[in-house]
């Protein structure tokens, strides 16, 4: 039986490439792309393949957005992230949202295969150095302040912040002032730049 695997990625060169890379294996079959953290959700949902591979940063819905909500929905998939970030912080949060692996994309094309076969089999494969990494600084932020800071970093204004959150302007700029003392930072995008750095946008 093959691995079913879906591929989600918002760069279509790199998609088409894992994709082919993938397709190269014999006990691997890639079922599904996706553009999208959304579109992958309903590829993951449709298809409930064995193994999601997603990349972190994408428009509409992350990588890390998709697979907590996998998590949450207790699909029966296994999320892999496959990213360029070697950053502790990110692998911190995706190991709080259930992920089964955190590769780099510039690991060997063989370590990935081994990697989706090691997963399907029920073991959990994190990048080495990056796991020694992650556990030596926590990120200070909530899910919240996470949220308003990422549109704050993005240019958005406390105002718009406040219509895209359901939230007031007031509770907006708590948010956001928690955020930049937590980080030590002297203004929202200072504190925004030190987040992302640090992967805990």
């Amino acid at each position: 039986m093959s691995i079913r695997v879906v591929v989600v990625e918002d760069q279509a060169m790199v998609r088409g490439a894992l994709a082919a890379l993938l397709a190269t294996e014999g006990d691997i079959e890639v079922v599904g792309q996706a553009q999208d953290g959304r579109e992958g959700l309903d590829l993951a949902l449709s298809l409930l393949p064995e193994v999601l591979l997603t990349d972190i940063e994408m428009p509409v819905m992350t990588g890390l957005e998709l697979a907590a909500e996998i998590q949450r929905r207790r699909l029966p998939v296994r999320v892999v992230i496959l990213t360029t970030f070697a950053r502790a912080g990110y692998l911190r949060r995706a190991l709080d949202a259930g992920v089964s692996g955190y590769l780099l994309k510039d690991a060997p094309a063989a370590t990935l295969a081994n990697a989706i076969r090691r997963i399907r089999a029920g073991a959990r494969v994190i990048d080495p150095e990056l796991a020694a990494e992650a556990w030596t600084e926590a990120d200070p932020l909530t899910d919240r302040e996470r949220q308003v800071l990422r549109y704050a970093g993005e240019g958005s204004s406390s105002a718009e912040i406040a219509g895209r959150l359901n939230l007031s302007e007031g509770t907006v700029r708590n948010y956001l002032s928690e955020a930049i003392s937590k980080l030590g930072a002297s203004n929202r995008t200072e504190a925004a730049r030190i987040a992302r750095q640090r992967g805990w946008l």
